[in-house]
């Protein structure tokens, strides 16, 4: 069975976007030359599940090109129909059923890239096997939590941690079986 892993970044005080899906305070971790190894975590995945509003950001911000690649997978999960464009298609359909058909299928990992809704129903299901947060140095105040309350009590395994001379902290656990 193919597993499921979240790699995303918050800030110290748990939100993972600013008022107004405002992703900027991330920019004061850039390093040239640094992608906190995401290259490496990417190279282990053939499918992407993220929620409509990351998505949207992503490509206004960097370019479609971020996630599709023309080799994998990308589901947007969105409440609104839209035609699909090259590898990637807008599921409206229910989360926990594709991620459940897709961890039934071979291949490699499927990564969560957020956004929280996201992200809190599949802990609510018990369906996202590894986590890699990455802890950015500052504390926001307000904005979009990446725990929401409401789900249940998961206890996970500790993988490793990493840091880094810009201040960012990479945890990584899985979950306990």
């Amino acid at each position: 069975m193919r597993k499921l892993s979240l790699f995303i970044a918050t800030s110290l005080d748990g939100y993972i976007a600013k008022p107004n899906d405002d992703l900027s305070f991330l920019k004061i971790v850039e390093k040239e030359g640094e992608d906190y190894g995401y290259a490496e975590f990417t190279a282990t995945i053939d499918t992407i599940i993220i929620g409509r509003k990351t998505y949207d950001y992503v490509v206004k911000e960097i370019g479609a090109s971020h996630y599709d690649n023309g080799k994998r997978d990308v589901y947007v999960i969105t409440r609104t129909r839209r035609s699909d464009i090259g590898k990637v298609k807008f599921y409206t359909g229910v989360l926990n059923e594709l991620v459940k058909k897709l961890k039934n299928e071979t291949g490699k990992t499927i990564y969560c890239d957020g956004g929280a809704e996201i992200i809190n129903e599949l802990l609510k299901n018990d369906l996202i096997d590894e986590l890699i947060i990455s802890v950015i140095p500052i504390l926001l105040g307000n904005g979009t939590r990446l725990f929401k309350d409401g789900r249940p009590e998961q206890i996970l395994e500790f993988v490793t941690a990493k840091t880094f001379d810009t201040g960012l902290t990479q945890l990584h656990y899985k979950r306990k079986k």
